[in-house]
């Protein structure tokens, strides 16, 4: 065996630490963003950054100026972990895809943009709250004008029409936790203080660009996700439904509903003890009984 050999067959003396170091690495993490990622994202936060600049101007009638902080890849539960409680989040849609994009604004930009709205000027003290269903009224057409600076920024990279899905809590549960986002942060300045705008792409959508991405390979929902199961239940929780106990009865003919008078007594084919049917939306869901809850009637579950 020559020295080269001998060199490449060496073994490290017991004791004496190895010479390359093992790094854990999480694969759900993250990594590096490809070029055509990193092309589309320039072509992004200019265009982007430039409309919105120019379009809060003309809106709020008012000196904006605006400069981009940071563009971050991050998974989409560090990205909620990095937006400040309570805070304003809306969800966008990005048709004809079948995923989201993610816009927040700090209470500290929020809330003078209100003001401003409103009449008033935007040195009003800014609320430690989420905003109100009148406030997110006032906030569509700010909302609409971001999204229409963002659609022309974005015909460039891919054509989608945005739309406004959702805002509040359940804008925070479009994705799963560790989805991989390209973020970027901008730092709005009003005449009179001002705060920060942030927007979250799922990095699938950026793969989507130019020569190698069109609507037919663009990713689709085949099963919803435990965060989109718990939006839609979340959604849900408001509605209103009926609930009514049957207890059955005999079917009669309309010459014998005709022949009912005063003292006639009807029997029920329902035993005593036998349980009701509770109903909800007419639908047969519970097993019960009548019970008295004070001076009202109610049904107690079995």
């Amino acid at each position: 065996m020559d020295q080269d050999s001998q060199k490449l067959h060496t073994v490290p003396a017991a004791g004496e630490p190895p010479s390359h170091k093992v790094i854990p690495f999480d694969f759900r993490k993250p990594g590096q963003t490809p070029g055509s990622q990193m092309r589309a994202i320039d072509v992004l936060k200019q265009k982007f950054l430039h409309r919105i600049v120019s379009s809060f101007s003309a809106y709020l009638r008012s000196n904006v100026t605006a400069q981009l902080l940071a563009v971050d890849h991050l998974s989409y539960g560090e990205f909620l972990k990095s937006l400040p409680s309570p805070t304003c989040v809306v969800a966008v849609g990005m048709h004809p895809y079948e995923s989201n994009a993610v816009l927040e604004l700090n209470p500290s930009l929020i809330f003078p943009i209100i003001e401003l709205l409103l009449g008033g000027t935007c040195k009003a003290e800014v609320a430690n709250r989420e905003i109100t269903e009148i406030e997110q009224n006032v906030l569509d057409g700010l909302f609409r004008i971001i999204l229409q600076a963002l659609a022309d920024a974005w015909k460039d990279v891919l054509p989608v029409t945005l739309s406004l899905e959702s805002v509040g809590r359940e804008a925070r549960l479009i994705h799963a936790p560790h989805e991989p986002m390209v973020t970027m942060s901008i730092e709005v300045k009003l005449e009179e203080g001002g705060g920060h705008l942030n927007l979250a792409v799922p990095t699938e959508i950026l793969t989507l660009n130019g020569d190698d991405g069109d609507a037919q390979s663009a990713p689709r929902k085949v099963e919803a996700s435990e965060a989109e199961q718990a939006r839609t239940l979340d959604l849900l929780r408001e509605a209103r439904c009926t609930l009514e106990a049957h207890l059955e009865g005999p079917v009669l003919r309309v010459r014998e509903l005709l022949e009912l008078k005063e003292g006639d007594v009807l029997t029920f084919d329902h035993a005593i003890d036998e349980a009701l049917g509770g109903f909800v939306n007419g639908k047969r869901k519970f097993s019960g009984q009548i019970v008295s809850t004070g001076n009202k009637k109610a049904f107690q579950i079995d």
